[in-house]
């Protein structure tokens, strides 16, 4: 009867336990996890999603996590991560961020109250997003950088340039510019250092001789 006792008292008090990640192996998504004193086998880690769609976001070496062992069997048992700990913080405690964290020190937030998404990227990160079409719906688009276009640029608004403009000229002989329609100028136009207001014409004459090219 004792033994029985024992037994069952063993089976209950695993059924949930606190544990820490010992081992890893991402390709089989299998965990080792000590619990007290004791190492458990090589046991699988409760994801988001594994049906149509799939999540990966794997646990870490010294995370805490929850041991869910059916009927108590510990060689059964599932791995629900995480719990916070001393060693690792909760990247915020405001109840309106939605925030994750990552270990270059990167930090994805939404943040409910202000209406907010940020992402705060090290040096070096770069975003990718391909194939397809991005569409930007937002009243304004600010960019604090340098932008650079590899192909087209079309623009269905005006443009307004604040700080100059330089364009260089086409492949194979193409002009640098091709305007169709009117070009207005506010002070001046100059070509090969000849302006077009200031410039004057030689060779002058009344009747139907032909004016002289700008000098």
């Amino acid at each position: 009867m004792t033994a029985d006792f024992s037994e069952l008292l063993r089976l209950l008090l695993n059924l949930i336990r606190f544990g820490t990640i010992a081992d890893i192996d991402h390709d089989a998504q299998r965990v080792r996890v000590r619990v007290g004193g004791n190492l458990t086998t090589w046991r699988p880690w409760i994801t988001l999603r594994a049906g149509d769609a799939q999540s990966w976001f794997p646990p870490s070496v010294g995370e805490q996590v929850i041991v869910l062992s059916p009927e108590g069997e510990l060689p059964n048992a599932v791995i629900l991560p995480a719990l916070y700990s001393d060693k690792s913080r909760p990247p915020s405690t405001n109840p309106a961020h939605h925030t994750t964290r990552y270990i270059d020190g990167t930090v994805i937030q939404y943040d409910s109250a202000a209406h907010i998404l940020s992402a705060t990227l090290p040096d070096g990160t770069s975003v990718t997003v391909a194939p397809g079409k991005v569409t930007s719906n937002a009243e304004d688009t600010e960019c604090t950088g340098n932008l650079t276009v590899q192909k087209n640029l079309i623009v269905n608004g005006s443009v307004a340039l604040n700080s100059g403009m330089n364009v260089k000229a086409g492949k194979e002989g193409e002009p640098a510019a091709m305007v169709q329609g009117i070009i207005q100028a506010a002070v001046d136009m100059i070509a090969n250092s000849v302006s077009l207001v200031m410039h004057s014409h030689g060779g002058v004459k009344k009747g139907d001789d032909d004016v002289g090219g700008p000098k």
